[in-house]
C-alpha cells in the first residue's frame, strides 16, 4: 500500500498548533496552569525549542500509528504484507490488488478519519489520561482539559490522514 508520506509530517504539526491554541491563557491555559500550580514565569524558563522539537517527533510517531486506525485499507493490506512481494505468491498479489482496486477508496474522507480520530481519543486518550490522573490525585477538570485537547487533535489528525495519505 502506497502512502503519501508528506501528510504524516503535516499531520504531526496538528498537536503543536492545537496545543498553542488550546493551552493559550485565553482558552484553557490559565485553568491548566492553576491545576498544575504553575506560573507563567515558571513556564517561560523551559527550553521551547527542545520542547517543541520533541513534541513534533512524538507527534510524527502518533501520525504514523493513527494511520492504521483511520485508514481501513491499511489493516486489510497488513494481513498480506509479508506475502505480497514474495515470489510465487501471485494469487495473493492478485487478490490484494483486486480488493484495493475495488475498495481502495472506501471510507477515505476527512469526516470518516475525524470520526475514528475522535473515537481514538475517547477509547485510548481518555482512559490513559484518566488512569494517570487518578493515581496523581488530579481532579476531573484536569482530565477534561487534556482529553478535550486530544479529542480535537486526534479528530483533526485522523481527518487529514484519512483524506490525504
Amino acid at each position: 500500500m502506497d502512502y503519501n508520506y508528506l501528510y504524516w509530517f503535516l499531520a504531526a504539526l496538528v498537536p503543536v498548533i492545537t496545543g498553542f491554541i488550546w493551552y493559550h491563557p485565553k482558552v484553557f491555559g490559565t485553568s491548566w496552569m492553576k491545576l498544575n500550580n504553575l506560573t507563567q514565569r515558571e513556564l517561560d524558563k523551559g527550553n521551547m525549542a527542545l520542547i517543541l522539537g520533541v513534541c513534533y517527533v512524538l507527534s510524527l510517531l502518533l501520525a504514523v500509528g493513527l494511520t492504521g486506525l483511520v485508514v481501513h485499507q491499511a489493516g486489510f493490506f497488513s494481513l498480506f504484507a509479508m506475502d505480497y512481494e514474495k515470489a510465487g505468491q501471485e494469487e495473493i498479489k492478485a487478490l490484494v490488488d483486486n480488493v484495493m482496486t475495488t475498495y481502495g477508496d472506501r471510507h477515505r474522507s476527512f469526516g470518516h478519519g475525524a470520526l475514528h480520530g475522535g473515537l481514538a481519543a475517547l477509547m485510548f486518550a481518555l482512559p490513559v489520561l484518566g488512569i494517570n490522573a487518578l493515581f496523581e490525585r488530579r481532579n476531573w477538570k484536569y482530565i477534561a482539559i487534556h482529553t478535550g485537547y486530544w479529542f480535537v487533535t486526534l479528530l483533526l489528525m485522523g481527518g487529514i490522514l484519512c483524506q490525504f495519505i
